[in-house]
C-alpha cells in the first residue's frame, strides 16, 4: 500500500541534506512524497532547489498519511506560526504521523504536541535554546539522535537523516492508517 507523504519546507535556508535524503529514503522505501512550502520555489542554505507541489495554506491533512517537517534556519523564520501549529494539531488530532528535524521540533512543540512526550531537537555546544523551548512547551527532552513516541518522530539534525526517514516509513508499515 503506497502512503502519501507530505515534506514542508521553508522557501529560503532549508536544511538540503533533511530534505533531500529524508525524500529520497521515503521514496525508496514506497511512499509518495508531495513538496509543501510557503513559496512555490524553496533555495536550501545549500543551493538545492525544491519546487512546491503545494502552498502550506493550502496543505490538506486528509490527503495525507504523514507530515513532516524539514530543518535549517528558515523553519523558525517563515514556518513558526499559526499555519503550521494547526497542521501539527489536525495531524494528531487525526491519528497522522508527525514529524519534524533539526530546529522544526521547537513548531511542533509551540503547537502543544509535544507536551508530555520524549522528544529531540538540534542543539550545539554554544547554543541549547531550543532544548529550552521544547521543554518549556511540555516536551520531555532526549539526546538520542532519533526519538519515537506514539505517532510523533523527532531527530535532531542533518546528520539523523536516513535514520529519521527509516523511523517514519516503520511506523507508516506497522500502524492501522
Amino acid at each position: 500500500m503506497k502512503t502519501n507523504i507530505a515534506i514542508i519546507l521553508a522557501s529560503k535556508d532549508f536544511r538540503d541534506e533533511e530534505y533531500f535524503i529524508t525524500k529520497e529514503v521515503l521514496e525508496k522505501q514506497g511512499n509518495k512524497i508531495k513538496s509543501v512550502s510557503n513559496e512555490k520555489r524553496a533555495i536550501g542554505r545549500f543551493g538545492g532547489e525544491v519546487l512546491a507541489d503545494i502552498l502550506i495554506e493550502e496543505l490538506n491533512i486528509d490527503n495525507f498519511d504523514a507530515v513532516v517537517f524539514v530543518g535549517g534556519s528558515g523553519a523558525i523564520e517563515l514556518l513558526d506560526n499559526d499555519i503550521s501549529y494547526n497542521i501539527c494539531r489536525k495531524c494528531i488530532e487525526k491519528n497522522k504521523i508527525l514529524a519534524a528535524i533539526c530546529i522544526s521540533p521547537v513548531i511542533l512543540a509551540k503547537s502543544g504536541v509535544l507536551r508530555d512526550k520524549k522528544a529531540t531537537v538540534w542543539s550545539s555546544n554554544m547554543d541549547k535554546s531550543a532544548i529550552s523551548i521544547i521543554k518549556e512547551n511540555g516536551a520531555i527532552y532526549s539526546s538520542d539522535p532519533v526519538v519515537i513516541d506514539g505517532n510523533i518522530v523527532t531527530a535532531n539534525g542533518p546528520d539523523a537523516s536516513e535514520e529519521f526517514a527509516l523511523s517514519i516509513d516503520k511506523i507508516l508499515k506497522t500502524s492501522n492508517i
